[in-house]
C-alpha cells in the first residue's frame, strides 16, 4: 500500500472521530451556547481533516485542489456562521440560562441586565 493512501486513511479516519466527539458533545452539553461551541470547534476540525484525506487520497492536482478549497471554506465560514447563530440566539433571547454568573455581553450590546 502507498503511503500516501495510508496518511489519507488516518486524516479520513481521525476527522471520523473528532466527528463522533461532537455528537457526543451534542448529547452531553446542558445548555446551547456549550453545544454550539462544541459544533463549531470539533466539526470544524473534522471537516477539514476529512477534506484533507480526501485531497491526499485523490492526488490529482486540480481535483485536490477543489477539495482543499472545500476545507478552507470550512475553516472560516463555519466558526462565524456558529458565531451569528450564538449571537442571535442570545439577542432574541432564545435558551437563556435563568441566572448569569457574570454577564459582560449584554454591557456590550449596549444593554443593561434585567
Amino acid at each position: 500500500m502507498e503511503i500516501n493512501i495510508i496518511i489519507a486513511y488516518f486524516l479520513m479516519s481521525t476527522g471520523a472521530i473528532f466527528a463522533v466527539i461532537t455528537v457526543l458533545g451534542l448529547l452531553r452539553f446542558p445548555d446551547v451556547y456549550t453545544r454550539i461551541h462544541a459544533g463549531a470547534v470539533v466539526l470544524t476540525i473534522s471537516a477539514v481533516l476529512v477534506t484533507l484525506g480526501t485531497a491526499i487520497y485523490v492526488w490529482e492536482f486540480f481535483l485536490s485542489m477543489k477539495v482543499l478549497l472545500i476545507g478552507a471554506f470550512f475553516l472560516f465560514s463555519n466558526p462565524m456562521a456558529t458565531h451569528a447563530i450564538a449571537r442571535a440566539s442570545y439577542s432574541r433571547k432564545i435558551a437563556l440560562p435563568k441566572e448569569y454568573e457574570i454577564d459582560e455581553y449584554s454591557s456590550y450590546l449596549g444593554r443593561d441586565k434585567k
